[in-house]
């Protein structure tokens, strides 16, 4: 049986008076990719930034309910900034820290204590190989960050994440502003990913979701219309009419 890496239960997110997300509860299981799609404002990033409590950051937010990291609340621990290590967050549009491309993921295990320069780069060329940017970048290392393409900074963005070593990677729509062949050669690393890590994914491209996810929920409103494995989601067997018409561009 799979074990649950994240267990959310009856999930409210609120923006003053708005209720962005409206009681949702789903599970999350160890190394599977999760993909979540549905129209604007139907509560995709805010649920995504309630699980490792970067919801906290925006101002009037507030969360209820229960989300559980390993079995633990992550509402209950202290320290915030290892559970964002934890849980890892890659935001739609590349920002690369004002610093060379090693520093750029150098920056957290520095922080984290990490010393040794032969330790460091053994760690800075694995981020870039996963994030498949080093072999454009191995000989200009000590260029600014801010520097690359959109699509390079992107990858520079995953390989930073990855220098956290998270147990859960999420992307929020992580291709919204880059190429489409970018697009496809971040999909390979996330293939490769998925056997090492726990990825949930929000996308705005159903068809992403159904190449790259083992599951997909469909959120809706600020509700989840459906929640099943992606082959029944994308077939005539999914159990709501609102999941045909979404995946099949019927509307949204």
């Amino acid at each position: 049986m799979a074990t649950k890496k994240i267990e959310v239960t009856d999930l409210r997110i609120a923006y003053g008076a708005h209720e962005a997300l409206k009681g949702a509860s789903f599970d999350v299981y160890a190394n599977e990719v999760l993909a979540i799609i549905g129209p604007a404002q139907s509560g995709k990033t805010s649920l995504l930034k309630a699980l490792n409590r970067t919801l906290e950051f925006t101002a009037g937010a507030k969360a209820f309910g229960t989300v559980k990291l390993d079995g633990e609340d992550v509402s209950q621990i202290k320290n915030v900034s290892e559970l964002r290590r934890r849980i890892g967050m890659v935001a739609p549009l590349p920002v690369g820290l004002p610093m060379t491309i090693y520093d750029n993921v150098a920056f957290a295990p520095r922080m984290a204590g990490m010393r040794g320069k032969e330790q460091l780069d053994e760690l800075v060329e694995h981020c870039l190989r996963h994030a498949a940017l080093w072999e454009e970048v191995k000989d200009r290392m000590d260029m600014l960050g801010t520097k690359l393409s959109g699509g390079q900074q992107q990858r520079l963005t995953i390989a930073r994440a990855l220098s956290h070593n998270p147990e859960v990677l999420c992307l929020d729509e992580f291709s919204i502003a880059i190429d489409p062949v970018t697009t496809m050669r971040i999909e390979e690393v996330l293939k490769e990913l998925r056997s090492q890590l726990t990825i949930i994914m929000v996308t705005n491209l159903t068809q992403q979701a159904h190449r790259l996810a083992d599951r997909t929920m469909f959120l809706w409103a600020g509700e989840i219309i459906e929640l099943d494995r992606t082959d029944v989601i994308f077939s005539d067997k999914c159990a709501n009419r609102k999941t045909y018409e979404y995946v099949n561009g019927i509307f949204g």
